[in-house]
């Protein structure tokens, strides 16, 4: 009995890890674009907030991924791409939001905003709703087909408590290395004294590199995701105009044809999110002129 049993957990692990492998890139976006969400926090709420959105992450995947996922590719898997339509076109929405905020555009709240934990968290576990969503559909489809539910239910298990371990402890040990820098400035040694001062003058500009990385991921990530599920259903040309690009600079290898994947995403993605932004204030100015003049202070 221990015998199958242990075959059944190696078979299990084995299509979980091949399954993950074709992920990897969507995970490398979201330990990116989580750490932009306890910016501005004190060092004691970093963690305990990390460890909210980490928990909202399970309950995406484990509440609603996965049975949603399973159900929607037993008995109606044409309403897969459209949903991931709608996550791609929220994280391009995300993604042009934080272009403009570079160039000086601010939402008047956002200043009182910024540090409010309970908005910090729930932006955060929307993103990664989408993130998992996407992370957990591409496994979903790398699986073989013939494992049967139970074995395909327990893969998505496994994937989903590893790449929520893989993303959440790198985004902790992120958000604390400054502290590790602070640690090793008060030690007698001064080689440990330099190190320690030149982490923490340098976690600045790391965090900065990481929301800049985050936000590129999030147009990245999200243009992809629209660009070939339109494709899959009713508008190829976003796809062509890719496939047009990356077929251009094919001959100069697989790193560039990447590069110029990523790139042609992530402009059509902020495109979009700009047109989207646009709607979006659009429609928020529009009930304000429509709201009751006594309702204004």
């Amino acid at each position: 009995m221990s015998v199958g049993l242990l075959a059944v957990v190696d078979d299990i692990l084995s299509a979980a890890l091949k399954a993950s492998a074709k992920t990897a890139g969507v995970v490398i976006d979201d330990a990116a674009v989580t750490p932009q969400y306890v910016q501005g926090l004190s060092p004691a709420r970093e963690l305990p907030v990390v460890w909210r959105i980490a928990r909202g992450s399970l309950l995406n995947k484990f509440l609603i991924i996965i049975p949603l996922a399973l159900l929607l590719s037993a008995f109606a898997p044409w309403v897969l791409p459209y949903l991931l339509i709608v996550g791609g076109t929220y994280l391009c929405f995300e993604g042009a939001e934080k272009v403009m905020e570079w160039f000086g555009f601010h939402h008047a709240a956002e200043e009182t905003e910024v540090r409010d934990e309970k908005k910090l968290v729930s932006g955060a576990v929307r993103t990664d709703l989408i993130l998992s969503t996407e992370i957990m559909l591409i496994s979903l489809a790398s699986l073989d087909p013939d494992l049967g539910i139970w074995m395909t239910l327990a893969a998505l298990v496994v994937i989903g408590l590893g790449m929520t371990a893989i993303v959440y402890g790198a985004v902790a040990l992120l958000v604390k290395i400054d502290d590790v820098g602070l640690h090793l400035m008060v030690k007698e040694a001064p080689a440990a004294r330099a190190l320690g001062a030149r982490i923490v003058r340098s976690m600045p500009v790391v965090f900065k590199v990481i929301s800049v990385v985050g936000t590129v991921a999030m147009l990245w990530v999200g243009g992809h995701l629209v660009i070939a599920n339109l494709a899959e259903t009713i508008w190829h040309a976003p796809y062509d105009l890719l496939h047009a690009v990356t077929d251009a600079v094919d001959a100069a290898g697989p790193v560039i044809v990447w590069l110029a994947d990523t790139a042609v995403s992530a402009v059509l993605g902020f495109v979009l999110g700009i047109v989207v932004v646009g709607i979006v204030l659009g429609v928020a100015r529009l009930l304000k002129r429509k709201a009751p003049v006594g309702t204004a202070h």
